[in-house]
């Protein structure tokens, strides 16, 4: 059996130092860039594999963190993963990613996983009723926590995501600004931090406008496209028929275009749709999207500096920051007053 290459060895090849290795194969500025360099190609040429748990022993940190949020599948999610990792890079940490689902239990194993890894620390978008003692048994067990996209009540801790109440906001004002009166809001419900702002949002505008809000305007449902394709018949069977839909994803807004579509209506001309979030295909859909850009990259950038400024002893403000929304206008919200008029005379003959 071949013998297990060892710091040692790899610093009697080179004629360094054991310690300069060490530095060198942690990416320390100590070491000059060019002696790193070459410390590096010894290392793989031997065969020399980092052993990231005889470091976390000497020097209580194992460069794990864990983060677990709903679905990475979500683009939504996946903006903020991509600048989570970013920023981790730059320190060398490297995260475990958990998809919690929203499953209570999966996210507990996670936790658990993670404190008996010795991780440093954890960034989650929370599960749908997390309870707050959750939180706590990991910053009383030494893994701080740091939240994102949504929020748990009773726990002081950093986190980060978009002002969702004023964004919404902003989306409903829009259409009101362009002559809309009808309104309705599809997707979500009130069991996220996230739904429950939105929906605040919206009513806020309503009532702002002195527009009375109608119960059956507020479709209720799933989160993704297949919620947002379910709730056009729905949408579509109110009488009279709403002239303009805000959602609360932009995944809900492109489902729900394909239904009205289907049901031949065309976004953006017999009706107005608004989105939420900003995520790629929002710019190259059909008609392409109006949304509210809520800093997704944003969120997770900061989220990963401030656990990691917290991990070095730093003082970071606790509780909740929110990040500016803002408005991108595209065709699907286009005003065309014949357009309007059309559909309000569909609506009054239906």
């Amino acid at each position: 059996m071949a013998q297990k290459v060892k710091l040692s060895t790899i610093a009697e090849a080179l004629g360094l130092s054991t310690a300069t290795v060490s530095l060198a194969l942690r990416d320390s500025p100590l070491v000059a860039e060019a002696t790193r360099e070459r410390i590096k190609e010894e290392a793989r040429a031997s065969g020399y594999i980092y052993n990231r748990r005889a470091a976390s022993l000497r020097t209580s940190k194992s460069g794990i963190i864990g983060v677990c949020v709903h679905d990475m599948m979500n683009p939504f999610y996946g903006e903020i993963l991509t600048a989570i990792e970013r920023e981790l890079d730059r320190q060398q940490h490297t995260f475990i990613l958990c998809n919690h689902y929203d499953q209570l239990a999966k996210q507990r194993a996670f936790i658990d996983t993670m404190l008996q890894l010795g991780a440093d620390g954890m960034i989650m978008s929370p599960a749908i009723g997390t309870p707050a003692a959750d939180i706590r048994l990991a910053e009383e067990n030494d893994l701080p926590v740091t939240l994102v996209a949504r929020t748990v009540d009773g726990v002081e801790v950093p986190g980060f995501h978009g002002d969702d109440r004023r964004g919404m906001r902003l989306a409903v004002e829009h259409l009101i600004e362009k002559g809309h009166r009808r309104i309705a809001m599809v997707g979500g419900d009130d069991l996220t931090s996230t739904a429950r702002e939105r929906e605040a949002g919206y009513l806020a505008a309503l009532e702002a406008a002195d527009i009375e809000f109608k119960p059956e305007w507020r479709l209720k449902g799933a989160r993704n496209r297949h919620g947002g394709f379910e709730a056009a018949p729905r949408l579509v069977a109110l009488s009279p028929l709403p002239t303009a839909v805000v959602c609360y994803s932009d995944l809900v807004a492109l489902g729900l275009m394909y239904g009205l579509s289907r049901a031949g209506l065309t976004p953006g001309e017999d009706i107005a749709v608004v989105g939420y979030d900003d995520i790629e295909e929002a710019e190259i859909a059909t008609p392409s999207l109006t949304t509210v850009a809520n800093g997704q990259s944003e969120v997770g950038r900061l989220a990963a500096r401030s656990l990691l400024a917290r991990l070095q002893g730093e003082d970071i403000p606790l509780g909740t920051q929110l990040i500016t929304p803002t408005l991108r206008i595209r065709s699907s919200s286009e005003y065309r007053p014949f357009t309007l008029q059309r559909t309000e005379a569909a609506s009054r003959h239906a």
